[in-house]
């Protein structure tokens, strides 16, 4: 922390940058988290998607050089700027949801409260700027055409290293997941994030107590069908932040995906919805079990490519099945030498009792295989069954 104008001058040197020994939470949630605070000063200042984008790079390189006497690290500066750009639309778009300017008393303030720990800085320019508690119109986009959010309480069983016997050989856990769709992938295609999705589970685990991270936002798309046909299909581009931490693997990475949405009404009360695509990972970090240094360095670094594909039957929005999988190959440029395979088979069946309450089981598999040049090569596996009760959100 003792900053001074020669470790600055040496850190402006492209040859003192070096790959950092960071733990993974530090890495892959820390450092995002941090460039959703660059990103969201600049957003919450009246600055668009794409002039606030490049804040979150500059504020991590500002940091690398001059904020600390650690070497700069190439990981930190795409996990800060990738990762921070879509933590921070997320969160600026769900904050501004949740304050309604027009209110009034104690629910207001709650609301100016809760925004504030979703958007620390959008709610502190709110403060600075006077808006806080103000009542005056909204923000002309603050409402989306769509809004579905899910809140899910329950059990989970799951077996490690391989064992796919989770009911004789596997381990209970009470677990709890956030799922939360902002906007028509259809309609709502105007600017970047104007439609996301973002999962956020945890539990009791001993390992982690927040397991996934996940949000996928919209930056670009192209309409293949007219929106009032029978069937609709788009194209869209969208920007990714991963983040897994689960007993038997962990997994983090940002990446950039292009996916055919498909819309098919196939009866009066029966739609089905599919979903197929492929993308780019800029950077992802793979648990790697023969490598440990420095604060706790035990993964692998490298870029790779991903697929993915769901598809889902919807009857009078009340019975839902959902088929879903995901998979990613990396190879290491930081690290032991080797690449790596992420596989993820989901498999949902869930059903709305009334207008909130629903009931649902979902079973799957994720499977992580390492091929080492110099070691042995890894399998892990992580099957897993989950059952829940779900509260619709109020929107």
């Amino acid at each position: 922390a003792k900053i001074s104008f020669k470790s600055i001058g040496h850190n402006l040197k492209p040859s003192s940058w070096t790959w950092d020994d960071n733990n993974f939470v530090t890495n892959q949630f820390a450092h995002p988290y941090q460039g959703n605070l660059y990103f969201s000063s600049f957003r919450s200042n009246g600055y668009s998607f794409w002039q606030a984008a490049p804040a979150a790079f500059a504020g991590s390189f500002m940091w690398e050089v001059a904020g600390e006497t650690h070497p700069p690290a190439p990981n930190d500066f795409i996990n800060t700027g990738m990762g921070g750009i879509a933590l921070g639309e997320m969160t600026y778009r769900l904050s501004n949801l949740i304050v309604n300017n027009k209110q009034k008393g104690f629910k207001r303030q709650a609301n100016e409260v809760l925004a504030f720990l979703v958007n620390p800085m959008n709610g502190f320019n709110r403060i600075i700027d006077g808006k806080w508690g103000k009542v005056m119109e909204n923000s002309a986009d603050r409402m989306p055409s769509k809004l579905l959010g899910e809140f899910d309480l329950g059990g989970r069983r799951f077996s490690e290293r391989g064992e796919d016997d989770i009911i004789n050989k596997g381990k209970n856990e009470w677990y709890f997941r956030l799922r939360f769709n902002y906007g028509d992938p259809f309609v709502d295609r105007k600017k970047p994030f104007s439609n996301f999705s973002m999962v956020l589970e945890g539990g009791n685990n001993d390992t982690a107590k927040i397991n996934t991270l996940r949000v996928s936002g919209f930056l670009h798309g192209w309409e293949l069908s007219e929106m009032n046909k029978k069937n609709q299909h788009v194209i869209n581009v969208t920007a990714n932040y991963d983040y897994y931490h689960n007993s038997s693997f962990y997994y983090g990475g940002q990446s950039v995906n292009m996916s055919l949405l498909s819309h098919f009404k196939t009866g009066k009360n029966t739609v089905i919805q599919t979903l197929a695509g492929a993308g780019v990972i800029a950077l992802a970090a793979v648990q790697d079990e023969y490598l440990y240094y420095g604060e706790g360095r035990n993964y692998d670094y490298g870029p790779g490519v991903n697929l993915l594909a769901d598809a889902s039957l919807i009857v009078a929005n009340k019975f839902l099945l959902r088929v879903h999988y995901r998979g990613g190959w990396f190879t290491t440029v930081n690290g032991n030498e080797s690449t790596h395979f992420l596989n993820t088979v989901t498999s949902e069946m869930r059903y709305l009792f009334g207008k909130r309450i629903s009931l649902g089981t979902e079973w799957g598999h994720f499977n992580l295989k390492g091929y080492f040049k110099d070691y042995n090569d890894t399998s892990r596996s992580y099957p897993f069954l989950r059952i829940s009760a779900g509260y619709k959100l109020g929107l």
